[in-house]
């Protein structure tokens, strides 16, 4: 082997032992991040304008208790509303648009995971786009719905056996039950994108306006452009990040930006294991302290492990969305933060 081949292999396993050093480097600060919890001490109080900001973490059912009941159902919405062993402050739902311009509470682009619909409709990937809401009323949305301990309680029931509460609901019934029973709040979000979201956003302005509820709403879209609609036509509407916003403000958080400028009131943020594990940690006393400084509401998705409850609500998050809103509230309770 002549010397200048020994010289370039040398250069090349330099260069490896460098990568290796720094990717492992990289690793460990990943990790380090993502198992990082901060001292409740070192979040500051900030006076705010900001109606969604809360003095108190503020329970939200999300899905509308999708761990406990068939998610985004008139039995979930009742059995967190009205139940005497917990409470809830904030009901999350989804939203997609029918054939025929109606509301209606769903999460998935399909109907397939939660109904009966393969069967009901003869094929899968029925959308609700698809259906007439008089159409979608004959699905059994509890039908795939299984309880911690593997039942299915609800599975075996269709046609007239179909209860009303387990019927897909509306967005006005839906708040025409809820503003009936209680004094809650709204995380509210519109599935559908494009020109059928646009559509789906004026429906719900002229619902919610109606109704007196656009102060009650926090407003969230995955879809740029819906959310470009909302703020070209609707700034009355409070709606909260989209992913880049997210990234915008993460990185502007972590180097401290005296020129951030919040796009919209609500941060509505995960804190869960697979983005801990990729080292991406919005739960830290620096995130939070950065957007409360910036006059933004924190509210984190879904969180479903009691230690990551305990330690958001010490952290003062302003709102906690959740499977189980029984288990924040029994939480909070052992916090000493509800009841006597």
């Amino acid at each position: 082997m002549n010397k200048t081949l020994k010289k370039i292999l040398k250069v090349l396993l330099i260069l490896v032992l460098v990568l290796a050093t720094l990717a492992i480097a990289v690793f460990a600060v990943i990790k380090i991040s993502g198992a990082h919890r901060s001292d409740p001490a070192d979040v500051k109080s900030y006076d705010t304008t900001n109606v969604f900001c809360s003095d108190q973490t503020l329970i939200s059912a999300h899905r509308s208790g999708a761990g406990i009941m068939p998610e985004n159902t008139m039995m979930a919405l009742t059995y967190c509303a009205e139940n005497p062993d917990f409470s809830v402050d904030v009901f999350e739902f989804d939203l997609h648009i029918t054939s025929d311009g109606a509301l209606v509470l769903l999460h998935d682009d399909t109907l397939d995971r939660t109904s009966d619909s393969e069967v009901v409709f003869g094929e899968s990937g029925v959308r609700a786009q698809d259906k007439t809401l008089a159409e979608l009323k004959q699905l059994n949305m509890g039908a795939q719905f299984e309880t911690d301990n593997g039942e299915m309680p609800y599975a075996t029931l269709s046609g007239d056996d179909v209860p009303d509460s387990l019927r897909i609901l509306s967005l006005e019934d839906a708040l025409d039950y809820l503003t009936a029973v209680g004094d809650f709040d709204y995380i509210i979000e519109i599935k559908n994108s494009g020109d059928l979201g646009k559509q789906g956003v004026d429906k719900l302005y002229a619902v919610l306006e109606a109704r007196g509820l656009l102060d009650s709403v926090a407003f969230g879209t995955f879809h740029e452009e819906v959310s470009l609609y909302v703020d070209a036509n609707y700034p009355a509407l409070s709606r909260s990040t989209s992913i880049d916003e997210v990234i915008s403000f993460y990185i502007a958080a972590l180097t401290g930006s005296k020129s951030y400028e919040p796009p919209c009131s609500v941060l509505q943020i995960p804190f869960t294991e697979k983005y801990l594990d990729m080292g991406i940690n919005l739960g830290t006393a620096q995130v939070i302290n950065y957007a409360h400084a910036h006059n933004m509401a924190i509210q984190y998705w879904t969180i479903n492990d009691e230690e990551d409850m305990r330690y958001l609500v010490s952290m003062g998050a302003d709102c906690i969305m959740t499977d189980y809103p029984d288990m924040l509230y029994r939480v909070m309770e052992e916090m000493g933060l509800i009841g006597e």
